[in-house]
């Protein structure tokens, strides 16, 4: 994951369909990080990776008639958040490349943290 730049702020997002209502809080700080100009990775991994599905994201609601959290994804993904998959996830959730909604950059954990180690912040959500 070479980078001209250092990142800012790394979201590691573990949080996934089980906890719909705690993941938009997630893409709103990505989202205004990176509209603050700053360089965001949101690397999504563990039950997290489920949400990079197809219909996953778009079919999950937090509030009921609110925004999906497709809707969040892409709120963040518009104001430049740079959105990564653990390939390892992929595995341990039944999934491959083909079963994602867009095609990504996926990376092990033992390829990402070099990079995501060395952020400026780094969050868990």
């Amino acid at each position: 994951m070479p980078e001209s730049t250092a990142t800012d702020l790394v979201i590691i997002l573990i949080t996934g369909t089980e906890n719909p209502k705690r993941l938009p809080s997630a893409f709103f700080l990505a989202a205004t990080a990176a509209a603050a100009e700053q360089s965001v990775i949101m690397y999504f991994t563990g039950p997290a990776t489920e949400l990079l599905k197809k219909g996953v994201s778009e079919a999950l609601y937090p509030l009921p008639g609110g925004k999906s959290v497709a809707d969040f994804m892409k709120l963040a993904e518009d104001n430049g958040v740079r959105i990564i998959g653990c390939a390892q996830s992929l595995d341990l959730n039944g999934m491959t490349e083909a079963d994602l909604a867009q095609p990504l950059p996926l990376l092990t954990p033992s390829q990402a943290l070099p990079a995501l180690g060395s952020a400026g912040r780094v969050l868990t959500w």
